[in-house]
């Protein structure tokens, strides 16, 4: 019998081995076999399963995306030595291969992997304008229609009306590639399809998403039929390829065995967003020309989805954005507490997970802990950037941060859900917090959970006029403070968190093996410290690629954040501190 495992090769879980015995879930929730603690992952992400034709991996809707090697892919058959990457974790598949030999699917898959054009310009295509071959597809008979044609123009009917249903319900982009995809197969018997899509930038055609019968090797398309659908925005059919006149002897559609194809651009108003092509191998005239109509019938459709799903795709982006700006500005200004907001966001997430929130709300509690400490943008920079202790008047204006912070979001509709966060984060479980004095559970959920994270932060990460407890001080800290200073229940929560490992890698601060890291003061991802850099030196983040300079104060190693055009400081000769040294917590 086959044996298969996964080796971890790189990030926080490298040098882990896990047999493949039926299959094996990888996400960031603490249910699957491999979890992945970081914000690039999704709960439950990809899943790696054995079927009788082989071991695949399948995505499993994420939004960043499983790659094998650089490639994207959504449903891929493992070989031996693939490096599968989620996030920050790379990962090799190993087998010792049995005497058998695996039979071929039965079924297409949808899987994302290179598309290659072979050079055959100089063709000729006959081809019709594709606004042209939509409209015969709704055009009244010349003459009196058979029962048998009508039955068919009602079947084709009703193939576009459900498959335009299902497309239409979909906003996820990368899932609604996926779903046009299906429902072209639905439509017309092809073995290969491909959508292609303009980039903005370069203007150039980029592939999204494949679906194919084959399980190996690159998919391999005609240049000369997908860059005349796209340029002369015509539909475009050959009955059979490998027999037709106008394909030269060296063209693409006979190497690869293509017997027919269609493509059809995708049209949006003025705009050609890109293309669907479709062939089949070794069977001829596979397509006809109702086979034609049908495609481009539903590529009209299938482009307003694609556009829509575009336009959310933005808005949601420009949606993150804003709240990062927001966000950042706050860690611009105040480079004491750099990598705060972060830190916490990704605290009180794994809070939130440990509470068995949903996905809808961990989104909210993401975003809410982001712009929990957005009313600093009203403290005074001498207050704000103090490097030591505030006394008690200046402490009494930076306490009203919790109060501007709402009144900034609570006009905006949008930013509503995450007032709870911003205004009771410094609330206290026994009623001594602050802007309001609530207790128990009159204080809303939302601020008991950020307030131990926020608090869990604080205890850990270094200042400029102390340095951040060692984790195990600050967790005990958590434990004594529960039902007085913390919800139990989220205490309890935060200390399983810790204990099962998943916030280590979110410290400001930690080792691991002698590697020393710090926080990313834009994205907070960590970033390992070369052996031999000095203060001074720049790095550069692998996920925002922000270049940071390595900067100390009080003993405490931090990175600045650079802009692209920004000249460093002048290195120095200090040297990195060797290893965190706790110190006692002061009252």
């Amino acid at each position: 019998m086959k044996q298969e495992r996964l080796v971890v090769i790189s990030g926080p879980l490298q040098g882990q081995e896990l047999d493949i015995h039926g299959a094996i879930n990888i996400g960031r929730s603490p249910e699957n076999e491999i979890q992945v603690n970081d914000m690039q992952v999704s709960r439950k992400h990809a899943i790696i399963q054995q079927t009788p034709a082989g071991t695949i991996i399948r995505d499993l809707g994420s939004g960043n995306g499983t790659y094998i090697g650089s490639r994207r892919v959504l449903e891929y058959r493992l070989a031996k030595g693939d490096i599968i990457r989620v996030g920050p974790v790379e990962m090799r598949y190993e087998a010792e291969e049995g005497n058998g030999q695996q039979d071929e699917p039965k079924t297409t898959k949808v899987i994302e992997r290179p598309v290659r054009y072979e050079q055959d310009e100089g063709s000729m295509l006959s081809a019709s304008a594709a606004e042209s071959v939509y409209q015969t597809f709704f055009q009244a008979p010349q003459q009196a229609a058979s029962t048998d044609q009508l039955r068919t123009a009602l079947t084709r009917l009703a193939a576009i009306y459900d498959a335009n249903k299902i497309i239409a319900s979909e906003r996820d982009l990368r899932k609604l590639f996926a779903r046009v995809l299906d429902q072209i197969f639905t439509l017309v018997p092809a073995h290969n399809g491909v959508i292609m899509l303009k980039e903005e930038k370069t203007g150039e055609l980029v592939t999204e998403c494949v679906k194919s019968g084959s399980p190996k090797g690159d998919v391999m398309i005609s240049k000369t039929i997908v860059r005349r659908a796209f340029e002369a925005r015509d539909a475009i059919i050959t009955y059979n390829a490998a027999d037709d006149s106008r394909f030269g002897a060296g063209a693409s559609i006979i190497a690869q065995n293509i017997a027919s194809a269609m493509c059809t651009p995708l049209l949006h108003q003025d705009e050609t967003l890109g293309v669907i092509y479709l062939d089949t191998r070794g069977t001829t005239n596979a397509f006809s020309q109702g086979d034609l109509e049908l495609l481009v019938a539903f590529a009209g459709p299938a482009a307003i989805a694609i556009k829509n799903a575009q336009y959310l795709a933005k808005l949601e982006q420009a949606y993150q954005d804003t709240l990062i700006v927001l966000a950042n500005a706050i860690e611009l200004r105040d480079h004491y507490t750099v990598g705060h907001t972060w830190r916490v966001t990704n605290f009180a997430l794994e809070i939130a997970r440990q509470l068995g929130w949903s996905d809808e709300q961990q989104k909210i509690c993401q975003m809410g802990g982001v712009l929990h400490d957005v009313g600093k943008i009203a403290i005074d920079d001498a207050i704000l950037r103090k490097p030591g202790k505030l006394t008690d008047e200046e402490y009494a204006k930076m306490k009203v941060h919790p109060e501007r912070g709402a009144r900034l979001m609570r006009d905006i509709e949008f930013l509503v859900p995450l007032i709870p966060y911003a205004l009771y984060h410094h609330e206290r479980y026994d009623g001594r917090g602050y802007p309001y004095g609530l207790k128990g559970e009159d204080i809303p959920l939302e601020g008991r959970l950020l307030a131990v994270a926020d608090t869990f932060d604080a205890m850990t990460s270094n200042r400029p006029y102390r340095k951040g407890l060692d984790p195990e001080i600050a967790i005990a800290e958590v434990i004594k403070g529960k039902g007085t200073q913390f919800d139990p229940v989220c205490a309890d929560a935060m200390v399983e968190c810790y204990r099962s490992g998943r916030i280590k890698q979110i410290l400001q601060d930690y080792f691991k093996d002698g590697v020393k890291s710090i926080a990313c003061s834009f994205c907070s991802t960590y970033v390992v410290v070369p052996e031999k850099a000095e203060v001074g030196d720049i790095i550069e983040c692998g996920v925002c690629h922000r270049r940071l300079q390595l900067r100390m104060q009080n003993e405490a190693l931090y990175g600045e954040l650079m802009s692209a055009t920004e000249t460093p400081l002048p290195k120095t000769t200090t040297p990195l501190p060797a290893t965190p040294t706790p110190v006692p917590q002061t009252k």
